[in-house]
């Protein structure tokens, strides 16, 4: 991995993910430029760059943008990701993910930009046919979020055909944990992860969680997901800032641990890890969720070199109640 100082513009860079490749970019020496609409994002949570305030479909405010900065790369993680309300509001999710994603790749093209690294997601693959699941797994989602990002895949091969526009697509999976620093984590609202939940409700900030399907094939009768941490997220995007592209070529990598926890493995971890009760209700299974999605990510260890480093779910779980008492107490004692 090279060293060599790049202005990297981040869109969605004020949100969980996007926030903490701004700090890993920085910690190499790079210059996170955030471009983020706020709608989602936080403020607070860029640190390590200059914030330019706009919307991706805003195409004479994005041109501005990169004319102010010249920026050597592009990390596009701005996004809707809620996979429900994608379901209820499709046209919400191919307007921004879609059409913003459009914007963004015509300016690239147009201001001579050439490596971009995508924020996907293993919602592409949909209900697998097997696990784990590898990069050469058929793609077929099964909501408009995961239709959404697989329509960005495809826009990527084809602008890279046309245009020489390189990218790389990194498909997570469950994505978990906070900066072990405690400078920045996860704050959705509404919130719809399964551990910050587990931990307003650990913390009496709710009253319960509710556990979506009790009677799928697995050991304990709930889903399996493989839990990756956010910080090995961000030190992926790093990687992939200099892996080598073939003539324009897209590349896609899963990004996982390689094993998975059941939902009710979960909620006992954040019973250890806070020494609090975790109410739990169980509730019939949601339309379309697999019982198992476990990635397989040797690609992304021959390719890029990276491994994750925090793969132990105790550690994840540590590292966000962290986070999640002194994020919640502050805003509290500022309320």
């Amino acid at each position: 991995m090279t060293n060599s100082r790049k202005v990297v513009l981040v869109t969605g860079g004020a949100g969980y993910i996007g926030s903490h490749a701004c700090k890993a970019l920085s910690e190499q020496g790079h210059v996170p430029v955030v471009y983020d609409n706020l709608g989602t994002g936080h403020e607070w949570a860029v640190r390590w760059g200059p914030l330019e305030v706009g919307d991706l479909r805003d195409r004479a405010r994005l041109d501005g943008v990169l004319e102010a900065y010249s920026p050597d790369a592009v990390m596009h993680f701005a996004a809707h990701a809620h996979v429900g309300e994608s379901v209820r509001d499709p046209g919400k999710y191919y307007d921004n993910n879609v059409a913003g994603s459009l914007t963004l790749l015509e300016a690239m093209r147009d201001h001579g930009l050439g490596r971009l690294v995508f924020s996907s997601t293993c919602a592409t693959y949909g209900i697998p046919d097997r696990v784990p699941i590898t990069e050469d797994t058929r793609q077929d989602p099964i909501n408009p979020y995961g239709a959404s990002k697989q329509m960005v895949e495809r826009m990527l091969q084809d602008f890279g055909a046309a245009h020489g526009v390189g990218s790389v697509a990194l498909r997570y999976f469950n994505a978990a944990g906070a900066d072990p620093d405690a400078d920045i984590g996860e704050d959705h609202d509404p919130e719809t992860h399964l551990i910050p939940l587990a931990l307003d409700a650990a913390a009496g900030r709710r009253p319960d969680i509710t556990v979506f399907g009790t009677d799928y094939d697995t050991p304990d009768g709930t889903c399996i997901r493989d839990y990756i941490h956010v910080s090995d997220l961000a030190e992926a995007h790093i990687r992939a800032l200099d892996v080598p592209l073939q003539k324009g070529e897209p590349i896609a990598f899963n990004l996982g641990v390689g094993r998975g926890h059941s939902v009710r493995e979960v909620i006992e971890t954040v019973h250890r890890i806070t020494g609090r009760a975790v109410p739990v209700v169980d509730g019939p299974r949601r339309p379309g969720d697999p019982a198992w999605l476990v990635c397989n990510a040797e690609k992304a260890a021959q390719v890029l070199g990276w491994q994750p480093c925090h793969t132990d779910l105790p550690i994840m779980v540590e590292t966000a109640w962290t986070w999640h008492r002194n994020h919640r107490e502050h805003r509290e004692t500022a309320a």
